[in-house]
């Protein structure tokens, strides 16, 4: 299996499955000297968690990790740093019965035709639970960036059809992890949390929207033509298990505007050179224009419910299947920091392919 590394300079490779021993990361091209910030990891990791509130999956890791290289009397040595998640919860035997089956929407049967072969145990290597890994690549990343001023927020703007309907420039978005469904909007959030409660005890799923704003980078971030900013940030975030959806700036919204509207007039704001509006959200031609960079990343409805679906198996024989086992029946609230991660990871290693 191909493809389970990001990055350029500031390389992450993935590894791991959902109930198998570990998972983790190994980060490649890290300098040396680097002050590896184990606390603001942890935090990121138990915002991702998994039986954090009544909203998510009853699965419930404690996400300690143990950094095993690259790191000494708490900085960077310069060699791969490698971390290790141990999966504590892991109840692989919950999928026995599911193991000739192919779930409606999952990746069971493209993993299937593509290797012959799958690790049935929750999805294996295809389930979100590997994106703890990445939490952990991505917080420090994040924590490093922060050192330059440069901050990644992320929030949930939408579940189902509920919206925040303020821009972020109008919230408070230090008051995100004050509900448990990571909406700084309270009176959204409220509505938000009451919708994913009533599913969860239907034993159905839903969708929803993060928005991720990065601020304070620096113009000239991106390296056209086919590695502009936003196309990484695109590719970063369709990585994400469940993501449907990636637009920056004004997004699908362009299309109904004129270029009279929608255009960002230049002026200088003292001596900098800045935009009297943002829609093209912080990228221009591939690359960074000093603005905030906005985004939006969409998510589709959990694929696991408690509702009799019908599929196949292996045997290509008709089934039904009830899925039992523990789910989170909107996974937004622990996408955010997931969002954040890879933001964070996609910014540094352009910062670093720039000089920075």
């Amino acid at each position: 299996m191909a493809s389970n590394s990001l990055g350029t300079v500031f390389k992450v490779t993935s590894f791991g499955e959902s109930h198998g021993p570990t998972i983790g990361v190994v980060i490649d091209g890290c300098k040396a000297g680097i002050q590896f910030n184990e606390s603001f990891i942890s935090r990121q990791l138990q915002r991702r968690r998994p039986g954090q509130s009544a909203l998510t999956t009853s699965r419930n890791e404690d996400e300690n990790f143990s950094v095993i290289s690259g790191v000494f009397e708490g900085k960077t040595t310069g060699a791969p740093i490698c971390i290790l998640i141990p999966n504590t919860d892991a109840r692989p035997e919950a999928y026995d019965a599911l193991k000739n089956i192919f779930r409606p929407s999952h990746a069971d049967y493209t993993y299937y035709t593509k290797y012959g072969v799958r690790d049935h145990r929750g999805g294996g290597r295809s389930s979100a639970r590997v994106t703890a890994g990445w939490v952990a690549a991505g917080a420090f990343a994040q924590s490093i960036l922060a050192e330059k001023g440069i901050t990644v927020q992320a929030y949930v703007s939408q579940v189902g059809s509920i919206k925040v309907a303020r821009p972020y420039s109008e919230l408070n978005l230090s008051e995100t992890d004050t509900s448990p469904v990571r909406c700084p909007d309270k009176e959204a959030a409220s509505a938000m949390e009451k919708y994913i409660e009533q599913l969860k005890s239907q034993g159905n799923s839903t969708g929803g929207m993060v928005s991720c704003v990065i601020k304070n980078c620096p113009a000239g971030l991106g390296e056209p033509l086919f590695d502009k900013l936003q196309a990484n940030l695109a590719k970063a975030m369709f990585s994400i298990n469940a993501v449907k959806g990636f637009d920056y700036g004004s997004g699908f919204e362009s299309v109904g505007m004129t270029g009279g509207q929608h255009n960002d007039e230049y002026v200088l704001d003292g001596s900098k050179i800045t935009t009297r509006t943002n829609f093209s959200g912080g990228i221009q031609g591939g690359i960074s224009t000093g603005n905030d960079i906005y985004m939006r990343v969409a998510f589709k409805p959990v694929a696991t419910i408690a509702a009799a679906q019908r599929s196949l198996n292996t045997e290509r024989e008709e089934v039904t299947i009830e899925a039992k086992g523990r789910h989170d029946p909107c996974v937004v609230p622990r996408a955010v920091p997931i969002v954040e991660s890879m933001a964070a990871l996609v910014i540094y290693d352009h910062l670093l392919i720039a000089g920075g």
